[in-house]
C-alpha cells in the first residue's frame, strides 16, 4: 500500500466577541507543506491588513514579521498552530493542524465506486 500523504488542514474562523456566539467557519485549505500552510495565512493577513484598524493591523504585521517563523517551526514539529487578529468586536482566527490525507474515492477509473450510486438527490417543492 502506498504511504498516505501528510499535510496540514487550514481553516479561517470568525467570532463576534460582543455576543455569545460560536465561531463561524469561513474558509478552509489543504496544504501539503508547512511552507504552503503558513503562506496561506500570510497572504490572507497581507490582503486584509489595509482594511484593519491600527491595533488589528499591528497584530497582523507582528505575526508576519516575528511570529511567522515560530509558526513554521511548530508546523515542522507537527504541532497545531493558530493566529488571531481582533478587529473591533470580531476575532479572526486562522488554524493549522497536521493531518494525514485519506483518499475518498479511487478516481483512476472512469466508473465511480458502487457506494456513489446509493445516494439519490432529493427533489424540493
Amino acid at each position: 500500500m502506498n504511504d498516505l500523504p501528510r499535510g496540514y488542514w487550514c481553516e479561517c474562523w470568525t467570532q463576534n466577541l460582543d455576543k455569545d456566539q460560536r465561531p463561524a467557519l469561513h474558509a478552509s485549505f489543504d496544504a501539503y507543506s508547512a511552507t504552503q500552510a503558513d503562506r496561506w495565512i500570510a497572504v490572507a493577513l497581507r490582503t486584509i491588513s489595509p482594511a484593519l484598524d491600527a491595533a488589528a493591523s499591528e497584530q497582523a504585521w507582528q505575526w508576519l514579521y516575528e511570529g511567522r517563523i515560530e509558526t513554521r517551526r511548530a508546523l515542522l514539529r507537527a504541532e497545531p498552530c493558530s493566529v488571531s487578529v481582533d478587529q473591533a468586536s470580531t476575532r479572526i482566527t486562522w488554524t493549522v493542524r497536521p493531518v494525514i490525507f485519506l483518499p475518498l474515492a479511487h478516481r483512476q477509473r472512469v466508473e465511480l465506486p458502487a457506494c456513489a450510486y446509493d445516494f439519490k438527490p432529493h427533489v424540493t417543492d
